[in-house]
């Protein structure tokens, strides 16, 4: 079973190391626009605070992944 990791109860250090390793994870389309690392991370942080996207720990791949409101329901979360 996933499990939902509230953002907000981490350090911000730890948020920050999460988001840097989800942003530069392959596979991570950003489109058109070429966006510095920073730009990334801080793009990601905001859509955490506006809940238009969780942190999850999916427990088949061992890792967290940053998914939209849209994709919640595709998870089975703790």
């Amino acid at each position: 079973m996933d499990t939902l990791i509230p953002f907000d109860s981490l350090t911000p250090e730890t948020l920050n190391n999460i988001l840097v390793e989800v942003v530069t994870r392959d596979g991570t389309d950003y489109g058109e626009y070429d966006l510095s690392l920073e730009q990334k991370c801080q793009q990601a942080g905001q859509m955490l605070k506006s809940q238009q996207a969780f942190l999850i720990f999916d427990t088949e791949s061992e890792t967290i992944k940053l998914i939209s409101r849209d994709q919640m329901a595709q998870y089975d979360l703790d």
